[in-house]
């Protein structure tokens, strides 16, 4: 199937899509408890996780079973460089995304040079997986405990502070931080290069032969997914004021992977829609023992089965039935 719907939206228009849901964003503490506000801020930081994997998956076709490991590298960097060396936040958050884009370059630069496809996603996970162990084994990162206790600390300079503790301020930083990250990754989908991307998806033989070095483009995009993957990771630890190894752990990387084929990685907002109605699922079945796992499982199932366009798949032959009567 051609993916155009990932880029035929029209940047101008998912701007402004943006810009609105931000805006409603901004409402949410207004309206909501502390614990619905800390799980909107969940959502806007798994969005970005989805649309990062999807960078990979839906514009490049490149399936990587691993993207947990550059979200835990994101999320432990900063908990390091604010609390052990006192780095300032906006700093922290710009090395923690440097160094998943460094890691993301040493994976990439072995894995897609031996294989691609299957395997290439099967060594993503192995590479997972070692990280999952070097953190679990790593006294500075806390080994199996983490890194506990973390303080958000304060953003500015010089005498014009905020204190990010304070209210809803972090939720505030998080909305910005996210929409940028998204309005980042929307630019690299209607670039040049991401359109060379597609051409990659489509077909690797017809695009090398054009000119498109496939494995450079592919390395470069898994790169940026790495980056931007670690960035919504770097937002976690001061969030969630606790980092843990199971952000590395294998079930972390399916998350995505779930965002996207809930609602169709054919869309650009395919993953964001699905960390929305996949967070709704978990909430809802929070206090039912495995009951989250079954909804998740069923519906995954269905999607698969009956709808193989996700949900924003269903709804667009929906509308283009009803055009043509």
């Amino acid at each position: 199937m051609q993916n155009t719907s990932f880029i035929g939206c029209g940047f101008r228009r998912d701007v402004l899509i943006l810009a609105v849901v931000m805006g409603l964003a901004l409402c949410v503490p207004g309206v909501l408890n502390r614990g619905l506000v800390f799980i909107a801020g969940m959502i806007w930081i798994n969005a970005v996780f989805g649309l990062s994997f999807n960078l990979l998956f839906g514009l490049s076709g490149v399936l990587s079973f691993g993207q947990a490991m550059f979200f835990a590298a994101g999320a432990y960097a900063t908990a390091v460089l604010t609390q052990h060396f006192a780095l300032p936040l906006v700093p922290a958050l710009l090395l923690s995304a440097v160094f998943g884009g460094a890691l993301a370059a040493l994976v990439g630069s072995v894995a897609l040079r031996r294989s691609e496809g299957v395997y290439f996603a099967i060594l993503t996970l192995a590479f997972a997986e070692l990280i999952h162990l070097l953190i679990a084994n790593t006294a500075l990162l806390g080994r199996n405990d983490g890194l506990a206790g973390l303080v958000r600390p304060r953003l500015g300079i010089g005498s014009w502070q905020v204190d990010l503790a304070a209210g809803d301020n972090f939720y505030y930083f998080i909305v910005g931080a996210c929409g940028l990250l998204i309005l980042f990754i929307r630019w690299i989908v209607d670039t040049p290069f991401g359109r060379a991307l597609q051409a990659v998806k489509q077909d690797p033989e017809r695009a090398e032969f054009l000119g498109i070095p496939v494995r450079m483009h592919r390395l470069a995009i898994f790169v940026l997914a790495g980056a931007t993957t670690a960035a919504a990771g770097a937002l976690v630890a001061p969030w969630a004021q606790i980092v843990t190894p199971e952000l590395a752990h294998w079930s972390n990387s399916t998350n995505p992977i779930l965002y996207t084929l809930l609602c169709g990685s054919a869309y650009f907002w395919g993953p964001v829609l699905g960390a929305v109605v996949l967070s709704a699922v978990f909430y809802v079945t929070r206090t039912l023992v495995g009951m989250s796992d079954m909804v998740t499982g069923v519906l995954l199932l269905v999607v698969v089965v009956s709808l193989p366009g996700g949900i924003l798949g269903l709804l667009a032959r929906s509308t283009r039935r009803e055009d043509k009567r």
